[in-house]
């Protein structure tokens, strides 16, 4: 079978820890090539995880023939420079979440990519899991009723790690960017339609750069209902979903990340009854880079198309705007 070749722009944590595994339990890929802009680093990360090809510099990489796909966890401020390149050099693209620091850089970046004819997509790994159709299955059959609303989380606390990137305001820190978006992604996702409004409150610590260290927020749908949710960088650790009918509600304890086989269940209860969906534990980067692949080949359209990232981007405008200015922002 044919493999769609990946390279890796960075030796960022998560690529590591995840995406490059992901790549590997793929049906589709194969990871090629890595780079950083410390040779030695790539060096050391490519002979620790068996990648043929390890480069000095993004341009390099870039610049390989053999690479079909680009996937980038790079601080969020150069996700919008390094996707544009990637695509103009013809490589597909997988960005880590939040796609750019605005929509309408993320609108840059799909325009980019559309001229090129090569894919973006950014990296939400966990809406490719089949668990989440049941979910939106269960809400449209009608079983929990009516939908009232939505409860999300994401919080964890790493508040002294004082070199994070994700505590440097100007290369797009703070936790709405971080964790906040999987929450936004999930209520639009679910719901099948985008907001109307947002009001939020964050907590602005100047001990990291005033980026926002927790954000609480209210998010406006139509038809009467509503997103309630929280996210923290400072605060112990939650990534939960909850979606509340008239008759019933659906609970996912473990919303996002799924480290365990067991920890991918979620709960449905209906008047006095309460059952178990058990889901299969399956490996949600896999999957993601499984439908660029195949978007890639023709032979399945993206499930998520590009735009996607531009319309979740306005929320979290939305939700900084708010945050800054203590006000209720119309979408």
């Amino acid at each position: 079978m044919t493999k769609l070749r990946w390279g890796i722009l960075g030796c960022a944590g998560i690529a590591i820890r995840a995406c490059i595994p992901g790549i590997k339990q793929s049906e589709t890929g194969v990871v090629s090539a890595i780079a950083s802009r410390n040779l030695e680093k790539s060096q050391e990360v490519a002979a620790r995880l068996d990648i043929p090809k390890a480069y000095g510099s993004y341009e390099e990489l870039i610049a390989d023939s053999d690479i079909d796909a680009i996937y980038i966890p790079l601080p969020n401020h150069l996700h919008k420079e390094w996707t544009i390149r990637a695509a103009q050099a013809g490589k597909h693209v997988l960005c880590e979440k939040p796609a750019a620091l605005t929509a309408a850089e993320v609108g840059e970046m799909v325009t980019v990519s559309e001229e090129a004819g090569v894919l973006f997509a950014e990296a939400f790994m966990y809406r490719h899991h089949p668990r989440y159709e049941r979910v939106k299955a269960i809400m449209q059959s009608g079983e929990i009723g009516d939908i009232r609303g939505i409860h999300g989380t994401f919080t964890f606390s790493n508040p002294d790690d004082s070199k994070n990137v994700r505590y440097v305001r100007e290369w797009g820190g703070g936790s709405v960017y971080d964790v906040g978006c999987y929450p936004l992604s999930a209520a639009r996702f679910l719901l099948e339609r985008e907001p109307e409004a947002v009001t939020t409150h964050a907590f602005f610590s100047p001990e990291h750069d005033n980026v926002d260290m927790m954000m609480s927020g209210l998010v406006e749908f139509s038809g009467n209902v509503a997103l309630t949710f929280d996210c923290g960088m400072w605060a112990s650790f939650r990534n939960t979903l909850e979606i509340l009918g008239s008759k019933g509600r659906i609970v996912i304890p473990s919303a996002f990340v799924t480290p365990t086989e067991e920890s991918g269940h979620f709960q449905v209860f209906v008047g006095n009854e309460q059952r178990e969906e058990k889901v299969p534990f399956l490996n949600q980067y896999a999957l993601q880079v499984d439908d660029m692949a195949y978007a890639a080949w023709g032979e399945k359209a993206q499930r998520f198309p590009a735009k996607d990232a531009i319309l979740n981007l306005k929320v979290i405008d939305a939700c900084l705007k708010s945050a800054t200015e203590r006000a209720r922002v119309q979408l």
